[in-house]
């Protein structure tokens, strides 16, 4: 009876064994882009990691060396029918109207009250900044965060009907995971105010407030009844976008990065800045292709031009001379967001 019990255990024991070992294999084998088709992208993605990860490559890249950056807007999430930090200024400037009775005879406030989006477009990049600055200053960082955090939990996108912070790409969620469980650092490096991200990169995307890098505003140490605070200044500090993004990559990174991901031209420059570095090098733009699961625009593919995320015939040469990988939203991604079925 012994004698069988010791077979018997050994024949668990083995088992357990056998088990463990496939479970090993199993999750080696697993895809760890279940969202992205295979295609020259993925295939991309997966030779650019192993080649800097493998001690024994001749690109290997030390950890502290494992710099990627992110574009936010069409990058990383929905930027259509208009930025969504836009749609936050839309919603401030109409909230406190009350207090301002000249907003209804004056541009652009007038528009934004009306309705009248060919009035806002009009109005430019310096209405779009006159807007920000009503709607953005005037607090300290606290209470703008306070504030930012509201608007998040209730405001939904009109289309999709549900939180901006569900709009973010599922494919991209996957290789933000990817990198960072292969020993990469992963920045945002947009143009939108870094004010206005931080209060939710860390949830949406993995990436802490400290990781994000953005425009802003001029800020002041003051101290009101007794309380130390930073009071925001309606007066712009710093630009992050195109020339701005490689300076703010140098100023509050101090590494170039080896990946770079945007997808437009406002993120030239930092592909460029990134593929003038030595080794290994991936640079990839998301390309609005599938006006069925989210949208479709940029004149470098025949598609409708827009003034958010605009990708220019010029880019899209640009990709293809310097060897940049164009994603295709239509072919390269199983699925958009994490809410498709």
């Amino acid at each position: 009876m012994r004698f069988h019990r010791r077979i018997f255990l050994a024949c668990v024991l083995a088992l357990a064994m056998s088990f463990a070992f496939s479970s090993r294999i199993l999750a080696a084998e697993a895809d760890p882009l279940p969202s992205w088709n295979s295609g020259p992208a993925k295939q991309a993605i997966l030779k650019f990691v192993q080649k800097t990860t493998d001690k024994s490559s001749p690109e290997f890249a030390p950890p502290a060396e494992r710099i990627a950056t992110f574009d936010n807007d069409g990058t990383l999430w929905t930027e259509h029918p208009m930025y969504t930090q836009l749609a936050f200024a839309l919603g401030r400037i109409k909230a406190l109207a009350p207090q301002h009775p000249k907003w209804k005879t004056t541009q652009p406030f007038k528009a934004v009250l009306d309705n009248d989006l060919e009035a806002l477009a009009a109005a430019g990049e310096k209405g779009l900044v006159e807007l920000v600055m009503a709607s953005h200053t005037g607090m300290s960082t606290a209470e703008f965060e306070a504030t930012v955090t509201d608007w998040f939990a209730k405001a939904r996108d009109p289309r999709f009907k549900r939180s901006y912070t569900e709009l973010a790409y599922q494919p991209m969620l996957e290789l933000l995971a990817y990198l960072r469980a292969n020993g990469f650092k992963t920045y945002i490096v947009s143009g939108g105010g870094v004010e206005f991200m931080r209060p939710m990169t860390e949830a949406a995307y993995g990436i802490p407030p400290e990781q994000v890098v953005g425009s802003t505003i001029k800020t002041q140490y003051e101290v009101k009844d007794g309380k130390p605070m930073l009071m925001r200044l309606p007066e712009v500090d710093f630009i992050d976008d195109k020339t701005g993004k490689p300076v703010g990559i140098n100023k509050f990174i101090g590494r170039r990065p080896i990946a770079a991901f945007g997808n437009s031209a406002g993120d030239r420059e930092m592909l460029e800045w990134t593929g003038a570095g030595s080794g290994a090098r991936l640079m990839m733009l998301v390309f609005h292709d599938d006006a069925k699961r989210e949208y479709a625009y940029g004149p470098a593919n025949g598609l409708p031009d827009t003034k958010f995320g605009a990708f220019p015939p010029s880019l899209m040469d640009e990709a293809k001379k310097k060897g940049w990988v164009v994603i295709s939203m239509k072919d390269d991604w199983k699925r958009v967001f994490a809410f498709e079925p």
